[in-house]
């Protein structure tokens, strides 16, 4: 019965997530202010807008508002061979070690999945390339280790200097701007394809609804009485990826890693009032972490990972106090403040949201994931919000402008 319905998922038409998006439409550059972008507000049908500095008098005060803190890594890294060519290598995921924190951390070699531009060019051996460290000229080498399923590449990557693999990127890759945007990263793309909360490295896109939050604005939603807190999920080169099946179910979602530590989820469990994601990836995180905590309830070992369609599957009917209850047991019998786990959900309509109550999110590419996601919270009200934006002059897609949504369906 379940498999019946997880197919009727599965047979959802992508060509009911379609709309005409004029290239003019899409921001190619951010406003000179993050603050002073457009923010439509959707509530139980009714449709508004206003400047997003506004959102310290939308929010009441009482509300759990959680951010995702990843950072943008400097992941494109370019390759001149003697010939010439020139290889770019886009560091995807790291292999080893395969944890983010203590890759970054290494001073001699480190490996990453990476994808690689020009590869037919790159017949073998080892690759360089100069950058400036300090005043120092150093020398990056790459090498091929394995050409992977997809056409992603392992990559070892070798330099020559005790320095840190993240010192290394800062210093000679390039912020990773999303390729619709036509154009090459420029040097204010280092701070503004980034939040301003931003801590955790290992992102390859920013979670761009939290672009539009000030220093300013975090503590004066603070200082009315809003709870705020972080989450990670490394997002990952899979979010610009475009379904290109008839049906969603010919999609293969890609995975991200998550870091949620102890507090949120004593935060959750003692929320009072709405809870409010920042952005697509806290919303998958948020929604992922009940699920683990669903599989906990069920007595499954390896709670930590959900995959694509696991959801659909799984006990319906566990509360959230239930879930994040089976969650703070595991963190007490581990004797641990984090969890770091990975998802590969995918979030369609007729999913039932679970924890969030609300979110902020930006304006996304048609046929993609991302505009799932959002349906699954409002329903058939994302053309209303949609013909609403394009209306009013609305800014399209990463350095776009907001929205805040009510979530319809819990």
């Amino acid at each position: 019965m379940m498999e019946n319905k997880i197919d009727l998922y599965k047979h959802i038409s992508m060509e009911q997530f379609d709309y005409e998006l004029p290239d003019e439409r899409i921001a190619k550059y951010p406003m000179s202010d993050r603050d002073k972008s457009k923010l439509l507000l959707f509530n139980n049908g009714d449709i508004a807008h206003t400047t997003f500095s506004d959102v310290v008098n939308i929010l009441n005060g009482n509300e759990l508002l959680i951010f995702n803190n990843t950072k943008v890594i400097h992941a494109r890294l370019f390759f001149r061979k003697a010939t010439g060519a020139i290889i770019e290598i886009f560091c995807l995921e790291p292999v080893k070690p395969a944890d983010y924190a203590c890759n970054f951390a290494e001073r001699e070699s480190c490996e990453w999945r990476c994808l690689v531009g020009n590869l037919k060019k790159w017949k073998g051996g080892v690759i360089s390339c100069e950058f400036e460290l300090n005043g120092e000229t150093l020398i990056l080498n790459a090498e091929k280790v394995e050409v992977l399923d997809g056409g992603e590449v392992t990559i070892r990557f070798t330099w020559s200097s005790d320095c840190s693999f993240a010192e290394v990127l800062e210093s000679c890759g390039k912020i990773p701007i999303p390729p619709y945007l036509n154009r090459e990263s420029e040097s204010s793309d280092t701070l503004r394809y980034q939040t301003v909360y931003s801590k955790n490295e290992g992102s390859v896109a920013a979670p761009t609804a939290g672009l539009h939050f000030t220093q300013s604005i975090i503590e004066t939603l603070k200082s009315k009485g809003v709870t705020t807190d972080e989450v990670t999920l490394h997002v990952g080169a899979g979010t610009f990826r475009p379904v290109k099946s008839e049906l969603i179910g010919g999609h293969d979602m890609h995975t991200e890693h998550v870091i949620i530590k102890r507090t949120t989820v004593e935060n959750i469990l003692n929320a009072k009032a709405d809870i409010v994601a920042v952005g697509t990836t806290s919303v998958r995180t948020l929604e992922s972490l009940y699920w683990m905590g669903v599989k906990r309830v069920m007595g499954i070992d390896e709670f930590n990972h959900i995959k694509q369609w696991e959801p659909y599957s799984l006990l319906q009917n566990v509360s959230l106090r239930e879930a994040m209850q089976a969650l703070l047991t595991w963190f007490d019998e581990s004797e641990s403040e984090s969890l770091k786990a990975a998802t590969t959900i995918i979030i369609v309509p007729g999913y039932k949201y679970r924890v969030v109550n609300r979110l902020f999110t930006n304006f996304h590419q048609p046929h993609s994931t991302l505009l799932l996601l959002v349906a699954a919270a409002i329903g058939e009200s994302w053309h209303d919000v949609y013909n609403y934006a394009m209306a009013n002059d609305f800014r399209f897609l990463s350095y776009g402008d907001s929205s805040l949504l009510s979530v319809n369906n819990l």
